[in-house]
Parts: C-alpha cells; sequence; structure tokens
C-alpha cells in the first residue's frame, strides 16, 4: 500500500513535536517498559559492545555454514559472559551484541566481562575453528574480535510503529563504545572509556599488581580523548 507524501510528512510532524514522557529507570528497561508514543527511560548505565572482527572475509571464503557456526559460538560466548556478570542483553546486529550494566560496580563487571570474552575468543573459539574448518586453516584466518565499553546517561525511546519497533539508545555511552568495539589494533582487544577506567576496582584495573590496561588516543565525533586498551584476558 501507497503510503503518499502527506501522511508521511504527518507522521514526521508528529514525531519531531513529541514532548517526552520521561523517567529515571531502576532497571534496564526493556521495550514493553517503554511506551511507543512519547515514553523515555533516564538510566546511568555502562554499555559493553563484543564485535566480532573480520566477519565478512569469513564469508567471502568460508562455506556460509561455517560463517553461520562461528559467528553464533562468538555471540553465545558474549552472551553467556555479558548475563553472568549481571548485564543485560538488548540488542544484536549482525556479528555484534550489546550487553547494558547498571549498579555500583558496572564498570568493573564490564571490564572484567570483556576481558573473559578476551581470553574465550583466543583459547577456545579460534583454536578449535581452526582444527575443524579447513577453509579456516587454508586461508589463514585469525578469529579475533573487540569489545567497546563506555559509561554515563543515556535514555531508552521506542522507535518503530506498532508491532514493528525497538528500543534506541540516546546518549554518548552508547553510541562511544559501538564506536570502540569497531577498533582494530592486536593484541588489544578490550577498550574502555576513561569515565570507566576510573571507577575500575583494582580487581579489574590490576594484574599481578601492574596495571592491566595502557592509555591512548581515541578521536570521536571530531574531538580526541584519552581511552584504555588492554592485552590482559582473564580466564572465566
Amino acid at each position: 500500500m501507497a503510503l503518499g507524501e502527506t501522511f508521511i510528512a504527518s507522521r514526521v510532524d508528529t514525531i519531531l513535536g513529541t514532548t517526552f514522557n520521561e523517567r529515571e529507570g531502576r532497571v534496564v528497561p526493556t521495550t514493553d517498559d517503554v511506551t511507543l508514543k512519547d515514553g523515555a527511560v533516564k538510566i546511568n548505565a555502562t554499555f559493553l559492545y563484543a564485535d566480532l572482527a573480520g566477519s565478512a572475509n569469513l564469508s567471502d571464503v568460508c562455506p556460509w555454514n561455517t560463517t553461520a557456526k562461528i559467528i553464533r559460538a562468538f555471540l553465545e560466548i558474549s552472551t553467556r559472559l555479558i548475563v553472568a556478570h549481571g548485564g543485560a542483553i538488548r540488542s544484536f546486529d549482525g556479528d555484534r551484541v550489546m550487553g547494558v550494566f547498571i549498579g555500583g560496580t558496572k564498570n568493573t563487571s564490564a571490564a572484567l566481562c570483556g576481558r573473559e570474552i578476551h581470553w574465550s575468543v583466543r583459547n577456545i573459539l579460534a583454536p578449535k575453528a581452526k582444527a575443524k574448518f579447513e577453509s579456516i586453516r587454508n586461508n589463514s584466518i585469525e578469529i579475533r574480535h573487540c569489545v567497546g565499553i563506555d559509561t554515563g546517561d543515556v535514555r531508552a525511546v521506542r522507535s518503530g510503529v506498532r508491532d514493528h519497533n525497538d528500543l534506541i539508545w540516546i546518549g554518548r555511552a552508547a553510541s562511544f563504545s559501538a564506536k570502540l568495539s569497531d577498533l582494530r589494533d592486536p593484541p588489544y582487544h578490550t577498550y574502555i572509556s576513561s569515565r570507566t577506567y576510573g571507577s575500575l576496582l583494582d580487581s579489574a584495573k590490576l594484574v599481578d599488581g601492574k596495571n592491566a590496561w595502557t592509555s591512548t588516543k581515541f578521536t570521536f565525533a571530531g574531538k580526541e580523548e584519552t581511552v584504555y586498551k588492554s592485552n590482559h584476558w582473564k580466564k572465566p
């Protein structure tokens, strides 16, 4: 059914004229918690994005079912570890998953989770995939990933139409963590913002009494800021 210019223009005017009914959230909201018409839930949370690297290359050189199995395994590892550390899964996007952490130790939980994803990919998924699939071995494919983490105030609002909608997350923590997960700088696979780093407990900051994180620069939205990267994995 053709919608027509008038209808689309009317819907855009309605959305742009919305006055949000914002409330403070005490838990990570789900779609059902946010009204589609004008709902907004504000939470202070830490966002973790885990992104499988090189999936386009996997699709090019591997059978489709091999690629599917590797992506599924990566997402299962990431999802189970996010949940085990108290996070909530709120988005899947191809080969990437987003976890949301709240509470007093949310930054430490997310950082430990990121390092455990690193251990699991390098010590379990990568060697098992290489041993099982000729297309991985014959093309010298390295199964790698990146985790990006940031923290701050974010609003969850609902976007779409009836029966076809989902939450979108408005705020720097969500977008910045997603951008960090796009970084590719082996052997570093876990990146956190300075805001996250500043709230880490020693259990997430130190390994054998030494700092597990190295500062570096990252440009986001035209502004350079300090972030921290780690190549120290942690066994779950």
